[in-house]
């Protein structure tokens, strides 16, 4: 049996920046549509407007279908979901209150028929953090927002960033530096390894993942010289994860750990805070890197760049980062659907041992 392409819905990301053209880039080869049907959530009036700035002899844009309705998106073409208005002014390269409004509508519908059911997954063009910030969007970031959404007392979410060879998750995200020492405890530590672990297992088929946890000090505390976070947080939580079967390791310098490309021996990396993991990661990875919101019931992917403002509207931004978003949605949509299959009906156990729950068996003895 045939295999039923997906509902990606895409929102178009703020206005001025590079949200269209990586869109419009990536979908103007037709081999896309083999992939799934996508939804752009914004205007087809802003979507023409770009299409004319990508327009040169090597460039042929995808055939657009304007929709109002999910459910009526037509497979093989770019479907254009209007809830952006046509009459917002854009600025390419510039931040603005209009294209920060404009980003936040297309959200605000795209995670509307999210959660409805009537698309099957997310992936987000960039916002600009300040621009898009309002009365019913004050977070600093997808992930927040998302996890409010989506999220409850047993779904928190988990920012992932990845490519084909490395995974960097974080346990505080977009928080001041000044804030991140006493948002580190054991207790947060164990809960984002138990989702990465589940993570790792469910979205990407590892089956017995190995994540290594980074420090917090330098030199991972020099035996509490630098810092003893390592002595009374991160290592307690690493022994309290492995009573339950997490194969979590460390902590490591973050320094020495990337240095030597240690990251080569393990499935995923705990990085304590945004930029500890994030800037080696964007150093290695920036072209084909993927931000993924683990731990939800929803799946959302982005590329791993900015609205990159310097260049909106020039017809250069690269589209590679946005292409690996929807491969990896694809591929977490696919792992998850395998998983939820293999799990749904285990077999009973057939098997019940009945001796003694302190008896050992010892084979130095002879029979």
């Amino acid at each position: 049996m045939e295999e039923k392409l997906i509902k990606v819905g895409i929102t178009q990301g703020d206005s001025n920046g590079i949200g269209y053209e990586i869109i419009l880039k990536a979908f103007s080869d037709p081999r896309m549509f083999e992939l799934c049907t996508p939804i752009i959530y914004g205007s087809p009036k802003i979507t023409a407007y770009y299409n004319k700035i990508l327009e040169s002899n090597d460039f042929t844009p995808a055939e657009t279908h304007n929709i109002t309705d999910a459910m009526k998106a037509t497979p093989g073409k770019l479907n254009i979901f209007r809830c952006v208005d046509d009459s917002v002014y854009v600025e390419p390269g510039k931040e603005s209150k209009a294209g920060g409004q404009a980003a936040f509508d297309s959200l605000e519908a795209a995670t509307s028929d999210l959660r409805r059911g009537t698309i099957d997954a997310l992936l987000t063009a960039p916002i600009n953090k300040h621009a898009i910030q309002n009365k019913d969007f004050n977070f600093p970031g997808h992930t927040e927002y998302l996890e409010r959404l989506f999220g409850d007392d047993t779904h928190h979410s988990l920012m992932i960033l990845l490519n084909d060879f490395l995974r960097v998750a974080l346990v505080t995200g977009h928080v001041p530096l000044g804030n991140v020492k006493q948002l580190i405890t054991k207790e947060i530590i164990v809960e984002k390894l138990t989702i990465f672990d589940r993570s790792l297992r469910e979205d990407f088929a590892v089956e017995k993942p190995r994540i290594a946890v980074l420090s917090l000090n330098p030199h991972a505390g020099d035996n509490g010289f630098i810092g003893d976070e390592e002595i009374n947080i991160i290592t307690p939580a690493l022994e309290e994860v492995d009573k339950s079967g997490i194969l979590a390791f460390g902590p490591y310098p973050a320094d020495g750990f990337f240095g030597a490309r240690m990251y080569r021996s393990f499935d995923g990396i705990l990085a304590m805070y945004h930029d500890q993991g994030l800037a080696p990661f964007k150093a290695l990875a920036m072209e084909d890197g993927v931000n993924f919101t683990a731990g939800l019931s929803v799946i959302r992917t982005s590329p791993a760049h900015g609205t990159a403002y310097d260049i909106a509207g020039k017809n250069v931004a690269d589209e590679s980062s946005f292409r690996h978003a929807l491969y990896t949605l694809i591929d977490i949509h696919k792992n998850r659907k395998r998983h939820h299959t293999a799990t749904a009906n285990p077999l009973r156990k057939q098997y019940f041992d009945r001796s003694g729950d302190n008896e050992k068996l010892d084979l130095t003895k002879d029979e």
